[in-house]
């Protein structure tokens, strides 16, 4: 296999993305909503050297020592390896803490689950009548987030219910009824769980709606009104998205008051990833995919396609010629979905394959390659998948096969 010069397609003929056709961008000049079909996806959109994220540090005005958090949170913020604030959570921890409602614009990966997280923990810690309800677009996101909060609140009483889709109704219930100061959820879940009367809306104050550009694209826009409609009106709203199209502005003058505007959003893609092409030209792209996996460098891969089958007989593949992969998609259960993440998160497998559900939920560090087997339906599918790497000021790889 070749190498390659930055800034042009990895190409198994020798040839480089240069011989592909212009490409042109909508009228405003961006590419973020580039809709077309992934078969005509101009490839020159997938190629971007990264920025190189040394050349101007965020330089934090805030330690984790100088916010007045409870100081439990504190040391599990160090036990959970954490040096400098991100700008996300340098600019939010402050006016959350103040009880200000507050937007977050902020690129995925920037760090703003700690941001929310540890001033409403340790709001709680102050006031254990208090009571958070936190909204997120996917299970595996909802999951992950709850994986978040039992490491920042360790040893302190603060405990937690998973409210998703694909788990059992009744276990979700009994949790409820212990009341739990946390509720971690999806809209349809929530929504459902508050149709029974088995979660009363009403009692919570501190509400949180995270990635809620993602969201209304899986069509949660009703789900959302429906939620925010039972809230009460004396609460603290917490609203972070990555873009702020028409829909979500209606939203937020529905759901806060007064808000504070913190915005540290760099772009559409992560400018701290290498995102490049191999052009496969006929070539067989499971000997080319395997040729990539055995580089030492590629510790922690995330590959995509299209369809539930093709990642299924992707992983047999894989399996069978000795690498250790999963897969997730939506016809694998919730409990082997979180198995799977889990090993991945955990390093048990070298290789995660998923289909797009995935990259609207995926929210693991370390991530050094993002494969793109099969080229995405849209470019904003695109964006979403290669911000699973390069993440909270770390260096990823994006790849897309191209014919």
């Amino acid at each position: 296999m070749r190498n390659f010069k930055r800034g042009r397609s990895r190409d198994f003929r020798g040839q480089n993305s240069r011989s592909f056709g212009r490409y042109r961008p909508n009228r405003s000049g961006g590419r973020g909503r580039y809709q077309n079909k992934g078969a005509s996806l101009n490839p020159l959109m997938f190629v971007r050297r990264a920025v190189d994220v040394d050349e101007t540090p965020y330089v934090p005005a805030n330690s984790f020592s100088d916010f007045p958090l409870n100081e439990t949170v504190k040391r599990n913020v160090l036990a959970r390896g954490f040096g400098k604030p991100t700008a996300i959570q340098d600019k939010a921890i402050l006016p959350i803490l103040k009880g200000k409602d507050l937007v977050g614009i902020a690129n995925t990966g920037t760090g703003k689950t700690a941001a929310f997280l540890l001033p409403l923990i340790t709001k709680v810690s102050r006031d254990r009548s208090q009571k958070v309800l936190i909204v997120l677009p996917t299970r595996e996101l909802a999951a992950q987030i709850q994986d978040e909060f039992k490491l920042f609140s360790f040893g302190m009483g603060i405990f937690s219910t998973l409210c998703i889709g694909g788990a059992s109704l009744n276990i979700q219930a009994r949790e409820l009824s212990r009341r739990p100061n946390f509720v971690i959820g999806t809209p349809g879940r929530i929504k459902d769980l508050e149709g029974r009367r088995i979660l009363n809306l009403g009692h919570y104050g501190n509400v949180v709606l995270d990635e809620v550009d993602r969201m209304l694209d899986m069509g949660f826009i009703h789900d959302i009104r429906h939620i925010i409609s039972f809230l009460p009106k004396n609460r603290q709203s917490l609203f972070f998205s990555a873009t702020i199209p028409k829909e979500t502005k209606v939203i937020m003058q529905n759901f806060l008051v007064d808000p504070v505007t913190v915005s540290v959003k760099t772009g559409v893609t992560p400018r701290n990833v290498d995102q490049d092409i191999i052009r496969t030209q006929g070539k067989n792209k499971l000997e080319i995919l395997h040729q990539l996996l055995i580089k030492e460098e590629f510790r922690k891969v995330l590959v995509f396609g299209r369809t539930k089958w093709g990642v299924n007989k992707l992983e047999a593949n894989l399996t069978r010629r000795g690498f250790k992969a999963a897969a997730i998609h939506g016809n694998k259960s919730q409990g082997k979905r979180l198995r799977a993440l889990k090993m991945f998160k955990n390093n048990e497998v070298q290789i995660l394959l998923a289909t797009d559900v995935a990259s609207r939920g995926i929210d693991i560090e370390d991530v050094t390659h993002v494969i793109n087997y099969d080229v995405p339906g849209t470019y904003n599918d695109y964006v979403h998948r290669i911000g699973r790497t390069g993440r909270v000021g770390k260096k990823g790889v994006a790849l897309t096969f191209v014919d």
